[in-house]
């Protein structure tokens, strides 16, 4: 029994092993395909490891995209933070209050996950021209809001049903009042859910694209996803740069990751449990 135990536990190993593999590859791939010449991507018979690297794509993308990604962390930071001012007290309502219609809310929410961002960003393009948002920053980061404000508040909700109930009850009885009984008890309580939140958030304004192209015609300064696309040429693209760009990319959100994991972990478990 022993040894049949310890062979299935070798297989999970192994087949999670794979699964992990298939699921880096492209990230391996990536950094590869940066430190190889243009040449020698476009043959046919790929080169799996770079055995001469080269860097000028990294110079190249540290030269003309740094500007990029420090507008990728503006306003992604800044929708982030906007989702979760607007996110933060619709969830607390919608768990104190006890409304009726709450569930046909949440039900809404879901399906505005389900709207292509291309529909929202024809309709966005409209608005914005009438009122004079394009081509600013502070237009994107409502436009990128828009994909935040509604995956925080499933979350927020999800998590703050899991808190104990009685904690407000008692804080309301002490008289301090829905707004004082949110700041002092919910708030500091709901940390790891305000952080899960806010990192998708974040992730969700850094990786976006169609609202960054369809808003931004003349700005110079554009968000990293739009820097990239510079480098796609009709007649030649710049794969070893665009490459070395999405690899420079990939490192502010893998920062916040791995500093945000444990509280990652805590804050999409919060929800599984109710009072």
């Amino acid at each position: 029994m022993a040894a049949q135990a310890s062979s299935i536990q070798v297989s999970r190993m192994t087949a999670g092993l794979v699964f992990i593999g298939l699921m880096l590859f492209p990230l391996y791939w990536m950094l590869n395909a940066s430190l190889l010449p243009q040449q020698i991507l476009v043959r046919s018979a790929p080169t799996w490891f770079p055995t001469s690297p080269i860097w000028d794509g990294f110079r190249t993308a540290f030269e003309l995209q740094t500007g990029h990604v420090a507008v990728s962390c503006m306003i992604a930071g800044l929708t982030a933070i906007f989702s979760l001012i607007v996110a933060t007290p619709c969830a607390y309502a919608l768990v104190i209050f006890r409304m009726r219609w709450a569930t046909g809310f949440v039900a809404i929410l879901l399906l505005v996950q389900m709207i292509p961002h291309v529909v929202m960003a024809n309709a966005l393009y409209v608005i914005y021209a009438k009122v004079g948002l394009l081509n600013s920053y502070f237009g994107l980061v409502l436009a990128d809001s828009t994909m935040g404000i509604p995956f925080a508040i499933l979350i927020l909700r999800a998590y703050m049903l899991s808190l104990p109930r009685t904690l407000t009850e008692a804080a309301l009885i002490d008289g301090t009042g829905y707004w004082g009984a949110f700041f002092r008890i919910i708030l500091p309580l709901s940390r790891n859910g305000l952080i899960t939140a806010g990192l998708f958030c974040f992730l969700f304004a850094w990786s976006d694209f169609i609202f960054a192209l369809t808003m931004f015609t003349t700005q110079k300064t554009v968000p990293i996803t739009l820097g990239i696309y510079q480098f796609i040429g009709i007649h030649r693209t710049e794969w070893t740069t665009i490459m070395a760009t999405a690899v420079m990319a990939s490192v502010p959100p893998i920062i916040l990751l791995l500093f945000a994991q444990n509280y990652i972990t805590a804050g999409l478990t919060g929800g599984a449990l109710k009072e």
